[in-house]
């Protein structure tokens, strides 16, 4: 059942080289975290790839699942999971996120962040965050703390592996069926 105020985690394998070379090293399924507002995946926040086809221009991104980075890489892997959160914790993230969302241009992509992370040092310049990393940090600014660690040493497998957070699907990420029906279709029609 699900609650109005559950947030959700996106887990992502999109298949591409950079993540390839990610998951070569981590071992893990996904390599790349976002948050999400709603179980369909209409609110979608994290940072990543601006284009499809670049993947050194990143920074804070509000994802489309058809329009947006995915729609080139359909053979994308997910995993959905469910976070219970309050009230009025679900309202101070959306309020965090419209910061960030007004502010974008300020924030940047923390790639040294990335080779830092493999040594398991903390390397967190202001401003600047990758993937897991900005999501751990949005549930730490709301007090959702799920480790004792500080969020630049957060990978997305630490996600999967937490059992505060419920898996609510894994697959195919356009197989997901809280996809809106319509979406999907208008999708199809123009891949087709």
């Amino acid at each position: 059942m699900t609650n109005s105020n559950d947030v959700f985690i996106l887990l992502t394998d999109t298949g591409t080289m950079f993540t390839r070379l990610i998951k070569g090293y981590t071992m893990a399924p996904y390599n790349h975290a976002s948050i999400a507002l709603d179980r369909g995946l209409t609110e979608i926040y994290s940072f990543g790839r601006k284009r499809a086809n670049n993947p050194w221009l990143a920074g804070f991104v509000e994802e489309d699942i058809y329009d947006g980075v995915y729609r080139h890489f359909p053979l994308t892997r997910c995993v959905v999971l469910r976070l219970k959160v309050s009230r009025e914790q679900r309202e101070e993230l959306k309020r965090k996120i419209q910061l960030y969302k007004r502010n974008k241009e300020m924030y940047r992509y923390n790639l040294l962040g990335l080779f830092f992370l493999t040594m398991k040092v903390n390397y967190a310049p202001k401003n600047a965050y990758f993937c897991s990393q900005f999501v751990a940090e949005m549930l730490r600014g709301i007090d959702v703390e799920l480790w004792n660690k500080p969020a630049a040493l957060v990978t997305p497998n630490d996600f999967l592996i937490h059992p505060e957070l419920e898996v609510i699907y894994e697959g195919m990420l356009y197989d997901y069926p809280e996809l809106s029906s319509e979406s999907k279709m208008n999708f199809r029609e123009k891949v087709i």
